[in-house]
């Protein structure tokens, strides 16, 4: 199955992103369970699962969903083709009958429905975020390929919306993990969930293209220690930014401008002689880039030699009408160095005239992480943008988010996963799921409700009780409810369908989820865990059942 497009209820639906993602993205049991189904003639029976985690990642109390695009686009081009269906046959054990090959060659997903929260929403442990219904063989072959989608992609959302709350909404964050992250699909991917989760931009020009996401990068340390000395600088004119005139020597005008930063007494004679190959670098850039200047000042010494040689040259851009951007810093004590730059932008201002360059961005990378931009906070510091990559997009605090992939229904008939350990015990039935909100605007409470449960109202009590703990229980009187589950997938079921929205709008989505959540709940130092709750008529159902389904035990 390539990157095509399919058609539903009159709506064209693309393909998934990545065209390695076909029907054969999944794992060879959810084709042994099919078969077998199909062996007992159960296959076509109707089954409800829910997708969901059990634990928040990073030490949190909260995870951003994320990953409902690929999936839907999946599930709405989901078709075998014979090249696949061959595979298959090949992959089974011999006594697999040729029926059950017919079988797999008509399947589709026209009567699968699927129902979720919508991608960008602040999500909670044992709450669905979809849940898939239809013939059960299909949706079991649906499992692998959706957990594939929604672990990464929620897990690298939250993981950039930390990143977010810790720097504070005024500073710009570039997503810069290309080169770090797990192969093409993980870098591609870590790109849109870290523009959901707050990101500004990206670095990855890929993913620019794709998804739209804005672009951001200048030069590297290679590019600086590549000149040897302005000499080599051979084309030296600069036409104004108007137009109105050409500066014929560049490199002569940036020169005049360094000797005089170098001897202004207010900076206390810090600037001796500067590294030449980098003022060459840095002019050869600005030559290149007039409007978009910024330099890595940190090849040689950040203070000595490459905020001075960025002063000169932007300097002599502002005689002919241009505005640099600022510098960027990739290493060193980030906090000191930005703090110095600062001082002596500021001074530059006040000393030489030039109005606005003061303000000139400060763009910190170097490895940087959530505990990084904390202590950088803490600290204090001038950086405007930062710049992250390895930890960010390889979720380095945390391998994986842990969803499951739970058969809650089949045939109408409520179905339990029982364990030892509690946390593992899942919620049967198919749910409606509601967040209520308090007076103050923020959410309160999750709840999950039998489907055929009347809904929460506005000012009317509700008992809340945790799923399995029979002590823990509040009574709440919403001032706003909010239905979760949404339908994006209507099969056969008639119903109608819920448009998946362009990236941008779940970005706003996103951050709009974040400032509605008390800020205890998602603040990084002890965070307080937000309550998830069952109807009271829900918990008694859960603990009926559970005492049906678990053997009881007999003493000798």
């Amino acid at each position: 199955m390539e990157a095509k497009a399919s058609q539903n209820a009159g709506r064209v639906m693309d393909g998934p992103t990545n065209p390695m993602v076909t029907p054969l993205l999944t794992d060879l049991y959810q084709f042994t369970m099919a078969y077998a189904y199909w062996k007992a003639g159960k296959h076509n029976e109707r089954a409800v699962f829910d997708l969901y985690f059990r634990k928040n990642p990073f030490g949190g109390e909260f995870t951003v969903f994320a990953g409902l695009e690929e999936c839907i686009k999946l599930i709405a081009n989901f078709k075998l083709t014979e090249e696949e269906v061959s595979f298959i046959r090949k992959s089974l054990p011999g006594s697999c009958e040729e029926g059950f090959l017919n079988y797999l060659r008509e399947i589709d997903c026209s009567d699968v429905e699927v129902y979720a929260i919508s991608e960008g929403t602040v999500v909670f442990p044992k709450v669905p975020l979809l849940r898939l219904e239809g013939p059960v063989a299909v949706v079991q072959l649906l499992e692998t390929p959706v957990l594939n989608f929604v672990n990464f992609a929620s897990l690298v959302t939250t993981n950039a919306a930390r990143h977010r709350l810790v720097s504070g909404r005024p500073k710009m964050l570039f997503e810069f993990g290309l080169r770090r992250a797990q192969g093409p699909d993980g870098a591609i991917g870590a790109s849109k969930y870290c523009y959901i989760g707050g990101f500004d931009a990206t670095s990855n020009v890929a993913a620019g293209r794709l998804f739209g996401i804005p672009l951001r990068g200048t030069h590297s340390h290679a590019f600086v220690s590549s000149f040897m000395s302005p000499d080599e600088i051979l084309e030296r004119s600069l036409c104004s930014s108007d137009g109105s005139n050409t500066c014929e020597d560049f490199v002569t005008l940036v020169h005049s401008w360094l000797s005089k930063i170098q001897w202004l007494k207010s900076l206390g004679g810090i600037f001796g002689e500067t590294n030449q190959s980098e003022l060459a670098a840095f002019i050869s850039y600005a030559l290149a880039f007039p409007n978009n200047f910024l330099a890595l000042v940190d090849t040689y010494d950040v203070i000595r030699s490459g905020v001075p040689n960025f002063c000169a040259v932007a300097l002599a851009l502002s005689d002919l009408g241009y505005r640099a951007v600022g510098i960027r810093l990739d290493s060193g004590d980030l906090a000191y160095l930005s703090s110095e730059a600062r001082k002596i932008f500021h001074t530059i201002e006040k000393e030489l005239g030039v109005p606005g360059f003061g303000k000139m961005i400060i763009t910190a990378s170097n490895d940087l992480n959530e505990e990084t931009l904390d202590a950088l906070r803490k600290q204090g510091h001038e950086v405007d943008c930062f710049g992250i990559g390895t930890y960010l997009v390889t979720c380095y605090a945390q391998a994986a988010l842990g969803c499951v992939f739970k058969l809650v229904e089949i045939n109408n008939q409520p179905r339990i996963k029982l364990s030892e350990d509690v946390s593992k015990v899942s919620i049967p039935c198919k749910k409606r799921c509601y967040r209520l909100y308090g007076k103050e605007g923020y959410s309160l409470v999750d709840i999950m409700t039998g489907e055929n449960e009347p809904c929460p109202k506005v000012g009317e009590r509700i008992l809340c009780r945790h799923p399995f703990s029979e002590s823990k229980r509040a009574y709440v009187v919403p001032k706003r409810v909010e239905e979760l589950l949404k339908c994006y997938w209507p099969g056969k079921s008639g119903k109608v369908r819920e448009e998946l929205p362009a990236l941008q709008d779940i970005r706003d989505h996103c951050i709009k989820q974040l400032e509605q959540m008390r800020p205890d709940h998602v603040r990084r130092l002890n965070p307080t865990p937000y309550k998830v709750s069952v109807s009271a008529k829900l918990y008694d159902f859960i603990h009926f059942l559970w005492l049906n389904e678990a053997p009881v035990g007999e003493l000798q």
